[in-house]
């Protein structure tokens, strides 16, 4: 009895003493990370974390706080679910890539500078990539599918998200030094003072009084219409309003084609498809993950003797993908098929 007994206290202290898991770094940036920075960091939708001049210009607090703030309207989104240990561990799997180097660390105290001179100095310098407002390049991160005018996009530097994120003295480190492997050149090389450079830097803080605002909230998920007419002629309304918005049909088909065997299929649900290819191609070069609901598509429903017409609505799949530019696309696609499904239940 006295031997079961320190078995017991034994387990227990063992139980009571054992310190929580510790998050897995590498599988959280797999989950959350890797599929727009790459599994190995290489870059893609996201910018490559693994490049070292990257990993060298940036400190934790840098990279922790770009997680959980994310870029609004840009390509990045706020990882709210992670809490600040699991955040940790994805920042030890990056800082795995620098290969042992010690990880860069920024005072936080402000730079004085002239934000005007920095203004001027700006737009003759900073602008070509970064916006005349800093708003950002053209794009995403980068990507090997398509040619591009740089290799990796220039960020928005008047971002709420960024502009949280960076200090002063790291802001200033990257104007100084530059990122090798990116556009981003020394512009202490390229004959800026020193005092330029904080007057540079002056003027990118200032840019918070006209950040970027938080994303609106989500629209809904679904278009839907309902049609006055039968299911075939709804269909053929479809095809021939999409026709006069300057898209192409590509096909028509069952919903359920290729789901069920032919003879069990429900012929009461067409799809049809249609593509403009000039807007298919300015959507992609926004952002590749748009051709995720391309090309486009109406459904066309016969249920409870009601014939419904139907689309996914883009601004809210536009909402998911954060990136402002991507938005204006979406609204636009919007426009055209609440255009469409008005004009074929007209």
């Amino acid at each position: 009895m006295r031997r079961l007994l320190l078995i017991a206290l034994c387990l227990l202290a063992g139980t009571a003493g054992a310190a929580p898991a510790e998050p897995n770094g590498a599988l959280l940036y797999a989950r959350n990370c890797a599929a727009c920075h790459g599994e190995s960091g290489h870059g893609g939708v996201g910018i490559p974390l693994a490049l070292p001049a990257f990993l060298a210009s940036v400190d934790d607090a840098y990279l922790e706080h770009t997680i959980r703030l994310g870029r609004p309207g840009r390509v990045m989104p706020a990882f709210n679910r992670l809490s600040d240990t699991e955040i940790a561990a994805i920042v030890r799997h990056v800082r795995g890539w620098q290969h042992g180097a010690t990880p860069a660390r920024f005072s936080t105290a402000p730079v004085a500078g002239d934000p005007t001179h920095g203004a001027a100095l700006f737009a003759q310098h900073c602008a070509v990539c970064h916006g005349d407002h800093g708003q950002g390049g053209h794009g995403t991160g980068v990507t090997f599918s398509r040619p591009r005018d740089l290799p990796i996009i220039a960020p928005a530097l008047n971002n709420t998200g960024f502009l949280q994120a960076a200090t002063d003295a790291m802001i200033k480190a990257t104007l100084m030094h530059g990122r090798a492997g990116t556009p981003m050149v020394s512009f202490i090389e390229q004959g800026l003072s020193e005092q330029d450079i904080d007057d540079l830097v002056s003027y990118v803080r200032s840019l918070e009084a006209t950040a970027t605002p938080a994303p609106a909230e989500p629209e809904p998920a679904m278009l839907m219409m309902e049609s006055p007419y039968g299911l075939e002629e709804t269909v053929e309304a479809v095809k021939r309003a999409a026709v006069g918005k300057n898209f192409r049909l590509i096909r028509d088909q069952y919903l359920e084609d290729g789901l069920f065997p032919e003879d069990e299929i429900n012929t009461r649900q067409v799809m049809v498809y249609f593509c403009n290819f000039q807007f298919l191609y300015d959507a992609l070069a926004l952002d590749p993950r748009i051709g995720l609901f391309l090309p486009c598509r109406v459904t066309v429903v016969e249920q409870g003797g009601k014939v419904l017409v139907m689309s996914v609505n883009p601004k809210r799949l536009g909402h998911l993908f954060n990136n402002a530019e991507l938005d204006r696309a979406c609204d636009e696609m919007s426009r055209l098929y609440t255009d469409i499904l008005e004009e074929a239940t007209l």
